[in-house]
């Protein structure tokens, strides 16, 4: 069966910005009902009316993949659904690279750059738009994808020895990984560009960590390449080189994660009836959760940014209220692991930043299946 583009032709086409919008509204419909058919065609379309190629990848799919993100945080899309947008839009990618727009719009080589994810970073998407913008502006890409081992990684950059490594991270919790591909990466010899969210919005943790450079998105890094990004001429900071991982406290906090998580499990279960009868499934849910906010604090603790963890709380929350659920789970959590930690004085001011003002009260957690 043969899908056809819709006929409706795009007055905006010579307008980046403009029509960009105008192509990530049509195709809305299509990338978050899954139908890889339609989007495909859709972006087929908008290269064959004069969309340039890039802003198809950044301006339309790299818009539509951020409000992916939104709606699922805002509880208007699934987990599944989430997933199932994201995997109509690495279809789409593969098409619209395939079309004559794309090859005609590549420059000589310029050469080669390696784009990979942080071990353990499996939102791969953004390094893949920025693969192929590279690839539009005439670099050889070596695209690694997700979840590169380091060791590999080094590896491999020995092997080729690209002009620069351009290394993406959008947890903060990748972060003592992405220390340790950078150190490696500049000790053979390679450049390092970072970029992601986990760097922070104005690459303050790309600077921490000893980057040789860091770009907020894809058009400024492939900005950055052009111009050149050489090693600096002393030595390259070491992983341990951040005075603060001085007192331990780390360290400490890291290697404790499982103990930390089943001490305040077994205080939420005393102090919430409501938890006591959780189901295995919501008692798995959160323990995940409770490990996620244990290894939030310990990568605030490596990186010595207390805004981290008060960032990562904070979103915590509005996904909490997007799905209902009552504010007192985590500040409970929060307060349990405060006590516990209560001799590691950074770990103590960090949690204590994340909590909220002191108020009324809270009312107890219901019971699962009982109305409010």
């Amino acid at each position: 069966m043969t899908v056809e583009a819709p006929t409706t032709t795009h007055p905006r086409a010579g307008d980046r910005a403009g029509a960009g919008a105008a192509w990530t509204e049509d195709l809305w419909e299509a990338v978050v009902g899954g139908d890889q058919a339609r989007a495909a065609a859709l972006a087929t379309q908008a290269l064959d009316e004069g969309l340039p190629p890039e802003s198809l990848l950044l301006d339309v799919i790299g818009a539509l993949q951020a409000r992916i993100g939104l709606e699922w945080a805002a509880d208007r899309i699934t987990v599944i659904q989430e997933h199932a947008a994201t995997a109509v839009n690495e279809r789409v990618v593969a098409v619209a690279a395939g079309h004559p727009a794309f090859s005609a719009a590549r420059p000589p080589d310029r050469g080669r750059i390696a784009v990979a994810c942080v071990d353990g970073e499996w939102h791969a998407f953004p390094a893949r738009l920025l693969a192929e913008v590279l690839m539009l502006r005439g670099w050889r890409v070596d695209y690694l994808g997700a979840q590169c081992p380091t060791p590999h990684l080094i590896a491999h950059l020995h092997r080729t020895a690209p002009d620069a490594l351009a290394l993406s991270a959008s947890l903060t919790t990748r972060l003592p990984a992405a220390h340790t591909a950078i150190t490696a990466a500049q000790a053979a010899g390679v450049p390092v560009i970072a970029g992601g969210a986990a760097f922070g919005p104005d690459g303050r943790h790309a600077r921490l960590l000893g980057a040789d450079a860091w770009a907020p998105d894809a058009r400024a890094a492939a900005e950055r390449l052009a111009r050149g990004i050489p090693l600096p001429a002393g030595p390259h900071q070491p992983c341990d080189d951040l005075p603060h991982l001085a007192d331990q406290e780390y360290t400490l906090v890291s290697r404790s994660s499982r103990e930390l998580v089943a001490a305040v499990m077994a205080a939420l279960e005393r102090e919430f009836p409501a938890v006591r009868s959780y189901t295995d499934l919501q008692r798995a849910h959160t323990l995940d959760d409770l490990a996620h906010i244990v290894e939030h604090l310990s990568v605030a603790l490596y990186t010595g940014d207390q805004d981290l963890f008060t960032t990562f709380t904070g979103w915590t929350r509005e996904i909490l209220v997007a799905r209902s659920v009552p504010d007192v789970f985590l500040a409970f959590s929060l307060k349990v692991l405060r006590d516990q930690l209560r001799d590691l004085p950074r770990s103590v001011s960090v949690l204590t930043s994340a909590l909220p003002p002191a108020g009324p009260a809270p009312r107890p957690l219901p019971t699962p299946g009982t109305p409010e």
